[in-house]
């Protein structure tokens, strides 16, 4: 009998029970300017696309609105429009990259609802494949991931320079570009 083996390291912390978070994810995110520590892959002036660090399956991402509001009601025009440019994003760049045969969208407001973090309004997008729904997750409750956040990240980000987004930082014209870049242009 072959004994098979279940890698998922990024799982840890939430297996050892970690604690709960201090504030709010999408915030610190939003503020954050290491999209690679954060796992953002685009960002516009409202909102940010980024990878889901606890997956439902491979490739899971999030898009969040940057302001905290927790509802489609409380956002401004212009919110919405970056949160749905974002979620059409990250739908071209998982066909594109995973080619999945499905993908669920959803979002989850307030903590009945299922939210993690409720409070800070976010959409997930999952994509499925034919049978992903296996025996693993039936009898074992268990989800297997077939490659590292990382790789997903990267993989990713190449696929949107490809469609032409460029980094993270640049993919939307209307965000400002960050001081180190803004001052190399000036010397040129």
């Amino acid at each position: 009998m072959t004994i098979a083996r279940l890698w998922a390291p990024w799982r840890m912390p939430f297996v050892k029970g970690a604690l709960p978070a201090q504030g709010c994810l999408f915030c610190r995110v939003a503020a954050g300017r290491s999209d690679r520590e954060h796992l953002v892959l685009a960002r516009r002036s409202n909102a940010l696309l980024m990878l889901n660090r606890f997956p439902y399956a491979p490739a899971h991402l999030m898009v969040a609105v940057a302001r905290h509001v927790g509802s489609f009601s409380g956002l401004r025009d212009a919110e919405r429009e970056d949160v749905m440019a974002l979620a059409a994003l990250g739908e071209r760049l998982l066909r594109v990259e995973y080619r999945p045969h499905g993908l669920n969208a959803g979002a989850n407001l307030g903590k009945v609802a299922g939210a993690g973090f409720p409070g800070h309004l976010h959409l997930h997008l999952v994509p499925r494949w034919n049978g992903d729904t296996n025996f693993m997750l039936a009898v074992g409750e268990t989800r297997v991931l077939t490659e590292s956040l990382v790789e997903t990240w990267r993989r990713l980000r190449a696929a949107h320079r490809r469609l032409g987004g460029g980094g993270s930082r640049d993919s939307a014209p209307r965000r400002k570009a960050p001081r180190a870049r803004a001052a190399r242009s000036r010397k040129a």
